[in-house]
């Protein structure tokens, strides 16, 4: 690993590695300003080792607001203080992120018309901007200069413009969105020209970075590898770096997708761009790039002069640190379902293994305890080994017992659903962590008797079926735990509309068995569209032939077909089934305790029953007191 984590020339500032942790959406901000929980978080990974911090993208004109709690750059200056004061006792690179969401954006914060090159209805809000005049070109790209000045001045080492996805530079780039009849639309590079032109006077010998979409996957219209190959090569003296993305509005999951493509997707991608740019700029390979080993070999190969691994780091922001040292980070599973966090419910950035990922200004950091003691943890699911790692961190001396004869819980359940198999990453690497940290493990006994300061971390069991069982039905876990299922068609009961109905029916009908499944929803999975997996999940199951029985209740089963209900007309009809596959809610598995955690408190996520087995570790000494 010793060119990841090996310094590395940019501009003639020396970055510490080359690990770089990317912009993305995190929902700090307060008001539009980065916030002091901004520069705890970036504060986290420069003190890991990432060579390069580049900051939540700020909007460069107040015409632009793409989420509710997206930065101004205006308003960041203090921010961006802050954060490089933070970052440089680290010698990590500060550069700040910078764009314009265009007619991506949202008109629902700034209540004004979305601007945007051509009158072209985005395709996810459906929403028609305005055209932009000469008036607003000009406002748009002072924008950049005046936003390139303030960063410089706030004393960050560069700024990163975005043409990616989320792009209005990305818009004026491309035929999918750029139908001007003026010098604008014969020569779509020149608006990113100009932009790259006024932010080089503004910063001077700084750095200037560019987040170029390379690969739009519209090949119809839209900007393709090889022009983008073209396009870099033009603009390869004007930028210090360029980092290679793929994604338009056309294809809103595949910027970041999530563990169903395998990681390090744009590493054919980024080569062809090194090639074409032939050493005159560095580049950065991004796209899902979470193993270290995978990035260390696209150094080796030449693919890039830098990494981008962002996610990465938000799930072990001490990643290079652990590099260096031979340890094994935290892993990243990619299953986007905290990290991703732009939507309107305005969840704060966090992670499914590490939850204080995001939260570091009120999460403490678990080491460290008052009062050593022999503490029991009873259930070795992710709660009980979340438990039981930071309750050996903080030197207390741990036993924990587990009445199966493995550790990981429903994790380990979990991984076996279709295309989640990465899940059983993180539960091999918290078994791994009490091991190492000397945690007593009892495997296959019953611990019926509490003792007082025990955490109970139980799990769970099968919860309620709300239809009439007159034939054969299969609980998804004791599926996925090897029961076996008769010959014939399956139906998959999803009143809970997550990855689990989804992936078992992927599972079940890539197996080539017959399968429905059914939901009272009129979009199957509908839990997915926070992960950013919705569409493609639809798409993979109409792709696999499972046959999509929406907005339907299950009502009977009977030994050889289900009785449906239509949940708006009542209507009902019968579908062939020689078994259901249950896949609903679940219950606690209750045991008498002070302390308890995951799933025998009420069904959790992996991330909440982490969070709730780490609370519990740090409470121990305040219970015991």
């Amino acid at each position: 690993m010793a060119a990841l984590t090996a310094p590395v020339e940019i501009a003639g500032r020396t970055a510490p590695s080359r690990v770089l942790f990317g912009p993305h959406e995190t929902n700090l901000a307060r008001g539009r300003v980065l916030s002091e929980r901004h520069v705890a978080y970036y504060a986290a990974r420069a003190a890991g080792g990432a060579g390069m911090i580049v900051t939540e993208t700020a909007s460069v004109h107040d015409s632009d607001w793409p989420y509710e709690r997206a930065p101004l750059a205006v308003l960041c200056g203090p921010g961006w203080v802050s954060v490089v004061e933070a970052c440089r006792p680290h010698g990590t690179l500060v550069v700040a992120g910078l764009g314009h969401a265009g007619s991506q954006g949202s008109s629902a914060y700034g209540q004004s018309a979305l601007w945007a090159p051509s009158r072209v209805p985005d395709v996810a809000s459906r929403e028609l901007p305005m055209e932009m005049e000469d008036t607003e070109i000009r406002a748009l790209v002072e924008g950049f200069r005046e936003s390139a000045a303030l960063a410089a001045e706030s004393g960050v080492d560069g700024v990163e413009l975005d043409a990616g996805q989320y792009s209005v530079l990305r818009q004026f780039s491309s035929a999918l969105t750029n139908q001007r009849g003026d010098e604008y639309g014969t020569d779509k590079s020149r608006l990113l020209r100009e932009v790259l032109g006024v932010v080089r006077e503004a910063v001077g010998d700084r750095i200037i970075g560019l987040r170029l979409s390379c690969d739009e996957l519209a090949p119809w219209a839209g900007l393709t590898p090889e022009q983008a190959a073209v396009l870099a090569a033009d603009l390869a003296a004007s930028v210090d770096y360029l980092v290679p993305v793929r994604g338009s509005a056309m294809s809103a999951s595949a910027t970041r997708p999530d563990l169903h493509t395998e990681p390090g997707f744009n590493v054919e991608l980024c080569r062809r761009i090194t090639e074409a740019v032939e050493g005159r700029t560095l580049t950065v390979l991004q796209g899902s790039v979470v193993d270290p080993g995978q990035a260390q070999q696209a150094l080796d190969d030449g693919v890039a002069a830098l990494v981008e691994m962002t996610r990465a780091q938000v799930a072990d922001p001490s990643l290079v640190e652990k590099v260096r040292a031979g340890a094994a980070p935290r892993p990243c599973v990619l299953s986007n379902q905290k990290c991703r966090v732009r939507d309107n419910r305005n969840p704060v950035v966090s992670c499914i293994g590490e939850p204080r990922s995001g939260h570091e200004t009120e999460d403490p950091l678990p080491t460290g305890a008052d009062a050593p003691r022999d503490v029991l943890v009873i259930g070795g699911g992710p709660a009980g080994l979340e438990a039981a790692r930071v309750l050996a961190m903080r030197g207390h001396r741990v036993e924990l017992r587990e009445r199966s004869d493995h550790l990981g819980g429903m994790l380990r359940v979990a991984a076996r659903v279709g295309g989640r198999s990465r899940l059983a990453r993180l539960a091999d690497w918290l078994e791994s962590e009490v091991s190492r940290l000397g945690v007593r493990v009892i495997t296959g006994v019953e611990v019926t008797d509490v003792p007082e300061g025990a955490i109970v971390a139980t799990g769970s069991v099968p919860g309620p079926r709300n239809y009439a069982v007159h034939g054969r039905v299969v609980d998804v876990v004791d599926f996925l735990n090897g029961a076996e299922l008769p010959p014939g068609p399956v139906v998959v009961a999803d009143p809970v509309g997550d990855f689990v109905g989804v992936g078992m029916a992927e599972l079940l009908a890539a197996q080539g068995r017959p399968t429905t499944i059914v939901s009272q929803d009129q979009v199957i999975g509908t839990q997915l569209a926070l992960t950013g997996d919705l569409a493609d999940a639809n798409t993979r199951l109409q792709q696999a032939g499972v046959t999509l029985a929406k907005r339907s209740l299950l009502r009977e089963v009977r030994p050889d077909h289900v009785v449906l209900e239509d949940v708006f007309t009542a209507e009902r009809r019968e579908l062939p089934a020689a078994v259901v596959v249950h896949c609903g809610h679940r219950l606690p598995d209750t045991l008498p305790g002070a302390l308890r955690a995951g799933d025998c408190v009420a069904p959790r996520t992996v991330h909440e029953a982490i969070l709730e087995g780490r609370r519990a570790a740090l409470s121990v000494n305040e219970v015991l007191v």
